[in-house]
């Protein structure tokens, strides 16, 4: 190596090895080794020596600038200019190309979330970016990708199929359960779907106790390593009050699949424990003084305290037997199941059924409001045997649970000792997690 070189490497080391990275992707080498077969004449060690062009090298890695690469969702408030200065990107020729783009225009604003990944230089030159979304299958997605080897840009889109992994993790409550799932970093939609595995066991507004813990698996579904979504839980367990629950997901041909216990148990039973995701009771069944008319009168159902445009869904599989405008009720509907069981929902803000319409269990059919003779955004939502009120809080805690078919059970027992082991591994690193802090 010429002094001339070595002196402008010590001045400029990060340089140099960006220019050198710049060499290697240039001709499409990031890691390269050689692999020598067993038996093989080939000599194990030696030297190597060729002539280098020293004073080009160098010109080369003066005028090559350094190109970053980072990733980051696109968030509700983001625009395309907000978005490539906080990537780092001055550039305005390359704004007002992608602004010309279609597909760029549908990435902001957009409830998916896409992540995009941006190359620029040092100095906020675009060199290319690459945006990734799910498709309307939600089992592959889209990559989009804009680059610039030379003078003109060059659009590529492709789909590819979206992969699962696997993530472990656990916490243990101190005041409630989203505050846990917070503290172990375990996405809010992962935290309300195990609120909803086990909710036919626990009350999650009322029996949760300090030193309660839960482990769980659940997936996420990448692209190109990328986290695109959150796929289900495949297993958890939770001790609540020192009473140990476990769930494992497991479907069976020909039927939806569903959680079930290590005994072949439904966790989910016949109903839902609540039409609404995630909410709390806010006047639960039986006398109570009305919040209108100021009289002590019997509450037929129970409420549920909700933001308005909340999702509301059925609690069961049946058919709509009414959906409009009824007296105090406001926007309401009415649901038939089997058995002589039906449920009525509430002071809708607005109604996503029609009257004969087939719904399945969890299936949306509106959204909270405070229609009618209400006081106050909420639903209120009744369980009626044979036309006869009933508590819907305990209708839906004893209703049947479904069981594994027989001819099923070798393949969900296989299933179930796998996840055990994954749990295990689970408790054992947030174990592990809580002694290191």
């Amino acid at each position: 190596m010429s002094d001339q070189l070595i002196h402008w490497w010590t001045q400029h080391p990060r340089r140099f090895m960006a220019g050198l990275g710049l060499v290697l992707l240039g001709t499409g080498v990031t890691a390269f080794g050689v692999a020598v077969p067993v038996g093989s004449d080939v000599q194990r060690s030696g030297t190597l020596t060729e002539s280098l062009d020293l004073p080009s090298l160098n010109a080369s890695i003066r005028n090559e600038p350094v190109v970053l690469f980072q990733s980051d969702r696109v968030k509700r408030t983001d625009t395309l200019d907000g978005f490539l200065h906080r990537m780092g990107v001055n550039d305005p020729a390359a704004s007002e190309f992608l602004r010309t783009q279609a597909v760029v225009k549908t990435l902001f604003g957009n409830t998916q979330a896409p992540w995009l990944t941006v190359a620029a230089t040092d100095q906020g030159e675009l060199r290319q970016l690459t945006a990734r979304w799910i498709n309307e299958d939600g089992r592959s997605f889209t990559r989009w990708d804009l680059s610039r080897p030379a003078a003109d840009w060059i659009v590529t889109e492709a789909q590819a199929p979206l992969l699962a992994s696997t993530r472990l993790s656990g916490g243990v409550i101190n005041s409630s359960l989203f505050a846990a799932t917070d503290a172990s970093e375990i996405p809010d939609s992962v935290a309300v779907e195990l609120a909803e595995i086990f909710s036919g066991d626990i009350d999650f507004r009322r029996d949760l106790r300090q030193g309660d813990r839960f482990h769980l698996v659940y997936e996420i579904l990448e692209a190109d390593g990328l986290p695109l979504r959150n796929g289900r839980i495949l297993s958890a367990e939770f001790v609540n009050n020192q009473k140990t629950f476990n769930a494992i997901w497991f479907e069976q041909p020909g039927k939806k699949g569903d959680y079930f216990t290590l005994d072949g148990l439904s966790t989910q039973k016949t109903f839902l424990g609540s039409p609404l995701a995630f909410s709390r009771v806010s006047s639960g069944y039986g006398m109570r003084f009305h919040p209108i008319s100021g009289n002590r009168k019997a509450h037929l159902g129970v409420d549920y305290a909700a933001p308005t445009g909340t999702p509301v869904r059925t609690v069961g599989d049946g058919r709509v037997r009414f959906a409009g405008w009824q007296g105090g009720y406001g926007k309401v509907v009415f649901v038939d199941h089997s058995n002589g069981q039906s449920t009525v929902y509430a002071h809708l803000s607005r109604i996503d059924v029609r009257v004969g319409q087939s719904l399945s269990k969890g299936d949306r059919l509106g959204a909270v409001g405070s229609t009618g003779a209400s006081t106050g955004p909420h639903l209120h939502f009744e369980f009626r045997v044979n036309g006869r009120h009933q508590d819907p809080l305990a209708m839906v805690r004893k209703s049947e649970p479904v069981t594994i078919a027989p001819d099923m059970r070798p393949e969900f027992d296989a299933v179930a000792s796998a996840q055990r082991r994954l749990l295990n591994s689970a408790q054992t690193l947030q174990q592990a997690l809580a002694q290191a802090r």
